[in-house]
């Protein structure tokens, strides 16, 4: 339990550093993925983008 929970942590910082990158990419302007700005702070839930990009990874790790 301890280990999936550390996988998503580190799964969550990478996507937020590399945020800028994917937007330029295209992910974060899908249809199903929010963006809204709530207490002066921009907030982006990006679900469409992380189920497209657990596909990706799934197909590639099928592969290995």
């Amino acid at each position: 339990m301890i280990r999936w929970f550390v996988v998503i942590i580190v799964a969550l910082v990478l996507i937020s550093g590399l945020s800028p990158l994917l937007q330029k990419l295209g992910f974060g302007r899908l249809p199903g993925d929010f963006r809204f700005r709530l207490f002066g702070r921009e907030w982006f839930i990006p679900i469409t983008s992380t189920v497209l990009m657990s596909v990706v990874v799934g197909v590639i790790a099928h592969f290995i």
